[in-house]
């Protein structure tokens, strides 16, 4: 009998064998925890969620159990296990704040209401409510790193268990973990996590190609099995004469890394030097140095492949040793670290959390400095570059430079002594005036090297010019710049501002007395909390938000302004005037409704075999949605004049649909799409090429195509094209 009960009738002998195994794992390194509080947990979570179900028929309380088995096995004190096993309560069901604090302290409270999303709140965009989600989730991760550790253990299980989802699904919940939560992982230097986080993504987000490696995977481990074993034995044997105890184990390089290396370099997967490696974990930091020189003795090391992450850790405190050597022929990785390293590189923050004796406060807050220049920076971002910002500071890779004192800075890839400066101090970088890059002068947009030695030169008269904020990479030295120019250049801000803002109003046809009616710009300027004309002017001046942006604010409120006025007109005379159409060979039968006109809508571009619904425009007939159409989501606030709409059975008529292809750069790119177009015998309507930023390109077309299954057959065997990462259809 278990050491627990729970009203739950409904749970089975699986899932109090899985609650088992979090009891035993979390015995195994806390042998005193207290399980009455464990057990009262799991009941007060099983009872909260005992009518719901998950996508699989299984009962939801599977998910918090394997969450919590996940944060056991990074050895989580029982905080954090507890609120792991509650971290859906307030979100999904009536309990509060107050109910789990009441029951289970202020501290798992704290933690559950961190993980929980903001479901309350009426977004205006989809971007706007990830950033908040991302924000409240940062802000309490900030306060306390277990946030996010659970966070990271949900998506994991959520991604485990994906199949279930519908495709669209699938696919939007593995971008946003291969964009947001896998770079997560990986700043918090949880490997283990972030390496299954990727690879169950590419798995959902291109299974060709997750397929043909996995395959070639087995067929190279089968053929090197005996020679890695025979390896293994080689190292232990030697470092066992030299009296060093070691720990020898081999691995596989991650699906997703080599999927990374063969798209992005463009190589085949033997040209992958680094496809098996060897770890060998030891006592202590001079055992490291003493096995790789026995290991080059063993084995002929390859030049320039040696890396010495223990001198020189990465930001995310990852420490070891590698090394890329040949053996029969086969070259293959070694990595070497202490039982400690291993345990940090394996579980990041997670392996010094506060429960453990030697977790150091100071080193966490340095660890999480990333997290609070982010928010500092970006108090007043909108969504989408609060996201771009975010995505940037963990996807980026990093470069490691030196102040003249021997101090590292680590940036991203790519940034320039300017970005230097101001990571140094906001007065440093304010007065620049020049820099050495190794004892010799170099231009401010000198892309910084690994080991450059940077001195920044200053004088009290200079300051940061506005093509600084075109120039720098990160969006620390960017809002840095931007705050100097706010404070400094007030006056000057406002009348550049002023000229940037009817510059761009005259560009949009918009007239200022356009603004003036119904009090449009005072409205404008409440959204974009300005109390002022002359402060958006400034804002524009300093670059705190774009002409751009606060057009596009004006523009959007000119066109709520004109809809609400026109909805004046009934729905029951724009019903009598649709019925006056002709006639239109569309191939759609509309419910209820002859002779009407049609139109396809441009957002969706739906095409037979879609389900599709129809909306009642004014004056333009019904347009036609696909029912997952983004726009139809709004179809409460309408219903009278959405109407039933059917493919009529036409074989003969073309359709035209959508494409966006995200591509790897590279020539021939063009020829190759046509190529699938030509052989399948589509017309294509429209092409756009355009080259984005790290050797990445950007197609869409559009395609004249029968129905749903061959515009499904087109985009299999684009995805084939060497190149091509994605394609998704779009409105076109």
């Amino acid at each position: 009998m278990p050491e627990y009960t729970t009203g739950v009738k409904e749970i089975d002998d699986k899932l109090y064998a899985r609650y088992d195994v979090l009891v035993n794992n979390l015995r195994a390194y806390n042998p005193e925890f207290d399980i009455e509080r464990l057990n009262a947990a799991f009941d007060f979570a099983a009872g909260a969620h005992n009518k719901t179900l998950r996508k699989d028929g299984s009962p939801y309380i599977t998910h918090p159990i394997e969450v919590a088995i996940i944060m056991a096995d990074m050895s989580m004190d029982l905080d954090a296990i507890i609120a792991a096993l509650l971290h859906d309560v307030i979100e999904d069901t009536d309990y509060s704040f107050k109910d789990i604090a009441s029951r289970f302290g202020e501290p798992v409270a704290k933690l559950v209401d961190g993980v929980t999303k903001l479901t309350r709140i009426n977004f205006v965009s989809k971007e706007e409510e990830q950033m908040e989600n991302l924000r409240k989730m940062l802000m309490a991760m900030a306060k306390d790193i277990r946030v996010i550790i659970i966070k990271i253990c949900d998506r994991l299980h959520n991604m485990r268990t994906i199949e279930y989802h519908k495709d669209g699904k699938r696919r939007e919940k593995s971008l946003e973990t291969m964009q947001v939560y896998a770079p997560l992982a990986h700043r918090l230097g949880m490997a283990r996590l972030k390496t299954e986080l990727e690879d169950l993504s590419l798995r959902c987000l291109d299974p060709v190609a997750y397929g043909e490696i996995t395959a070639e995977l087995d067929v190279r481990i089968g053929d090197k099995a005996d020679f890695l074993e025979k390896v293994c034995k080689e190292i232990e044997n030697r470092v066992k004469e030299e009296g060093i105890n070691a720990q020898i184990e081999s691995r596989i390089k991650q699906i997703y890394s080599i999927y990374k290396k063969m798209f992005s370099q463009n190589k085949a997967i033997f040209e992958i030097y680094d496809l098996f490696a060897v770890r060998v974990i030891v006592e202590d930091k001079d055992d490291c140095f003493a096995v790789l020189g026995l290991i080059h003795d063993l084995y002929h090391p390859m030049p320039g492949r040696f890396k010495d992450y223990i001198s020189t850790p990465k930001p995310n405190r990852y420490q070891s040793l590698h090394t890329t050597i040949v053996g029969e022929g086969v070259p293959f990785e070694a990595q070497i670290r202490t039982r400690e390293m291993h345990e940090i590189a394996e579980y990041g923050i997670a392996a010094h959390w506060k429960y453990k004796e030697n977790v150091d406060d100071i080193t966490q807050d340095e660890r999480l400095k990333w997290v609070r220049i982010l928010l500092e920076s970006q108090q007043d971002a909108d969504a989408e570059e609060f996201i771009k910002n975010l995505r940037a500071e963990m996807f980026i890779d990093e470069v490691f430079v030196f102040t003249p004192k021997g101090d590292v800075i680590n940036l991203p890839a790519g940034s320039i002594p300017i970005d230097f400066a101001y990571a140094i101090h906001s007065a440093v970088g304010n007065r620049m005036s020049g820099v050495t890059i190794n004892g010799r002068i170099a231009p401010l947009d000198y892309q910084l090297k690994n080991g450059d030695i940077v001195e920044v030169l200053s004088q009290n008269s200079h300051g940061p010019t506005r093509d600084w904020l075109k120039m720098v990479k990160t969006s620390e030295a960017r809002n840095k710049i931007k705050q100097w120019f706010k404070r400094e250049k007030r006056e000057e801000n406002i009348h550049q501002g002023k000229q940037d803002f009817e510059a761009e109003l005259k560009r949009s046809g918009i007239t200022m007395a356009m603004l003036s009616q119904d009090d449009v710009l005072q409205q404008v300027l409440r959204k974009l909390s300005f109390a002022s004309v002359e402060e958006l002017y400034g804002a524009v001046g300093y670059g705190g938000i774009t002409a751009l942006r606060a057009v596009n604010r004006i523009r959007d409120e000119l066109i709520r302004m004109n809809r609400l006025q026109s909805e004046k007109s009934s729905v029951e005379r724009v019903m009598h005037n649709l019925k006056k159409h002709q006639p239109n060979d569309s191939g759609v039968v509309i419910e209820g409704l002859d002779n009407c006109l049609i139109k396809f809508a441009r957002c969706c571009a739906p095409v037979p075999g879609d389900e599709i619904t129809g909306f009642v425009t004014k004056g333009f007939g019904v347009s036609i949605h696909r029912c997952d159409c983004i726009n139809v989501t709004e179809k409460q606030r309408d219903e009278g004049r959405w109407v039933r709409a059917d493919w009529a059975n036409d074989k003969n008529s073309l359709y035209t649909a959508g494409m966006r292809l995200s591509c790897k750069d590279k020539d021939g790119l063009a020829m190759d799409v046509f190529g699938v177009l030509s052989g399948m015998k589509i017309s294509m309507q429209s092409f756009n090429a355009k080259t984005i930023e790290d050797g990445y390109c950007l197609i869409t077309l559009a395609a004249r195509v029968h129905d749903a299954d061959e515009l499904e057959s087109l985009i299999r065997k684009l995805k084939n094209i060497n190149g091509v990462l994605e394609v998704n259809r779009y409105g076109h």
